[in-house]
């Protein structure tokens, strides 16, 4: 069954970017907040969550902008992506999430986003 794309937009105030840049491109902020465990090899990032593994590889990177990964173990085109953007009228930064899930598990998915999300404003005081 082909994967639905999704895109979420999370408001993270004024945070700078290079530093929601760290939180979302390095081992140790990924850490923080998306995954209890987190290490890279080259372009294999390796997230750990209650001891199970799940490795992705980078797609692409456009540094302090975008990240864009794939699942090792997907074999469809699907992709995840966390992408910075910042409003120069009002210098608010926005975290859009793009990523992709079956029909039944789209909500499921956004929802986990969510949350996952909400850990990271909290820890960047947002």
């Amino acid at each position: 069954m082909e994967k639905q794309k999704f895109k979420l937009e999370f408001s993270m105030r004024s945070v700078p970017i290079p530093l929601l840049w760290s939180y979302i491109s390095s081992a140790s902020g990924l850490k923080e907040w998306f995954a209890d465990k987190v290490t890279v090899s080259g372009k294999t990032y390796t997230f750990e969550w209650n001891g199970q593994q799940q490795s992705a590889t980078v797609l692409g990177i456009r540094n302090e902008q975008s990240i864009r990964f794939r699942w090792d173990d997907s074999n469809g085109k699907d992709y995840f992506e966390m992408r910075i953007s910042v409003n120069e009228l009002t210098d608010s930064t926005t975290l859009a999430v793009v990523d992709f899930a079956e029909a039944e598990e789209t909500d499921d998915a956004k929802e986990l986003w969510e949350t996952q999300v909400d850990t990271l404003r909290r820890v960047l005081g947002c």
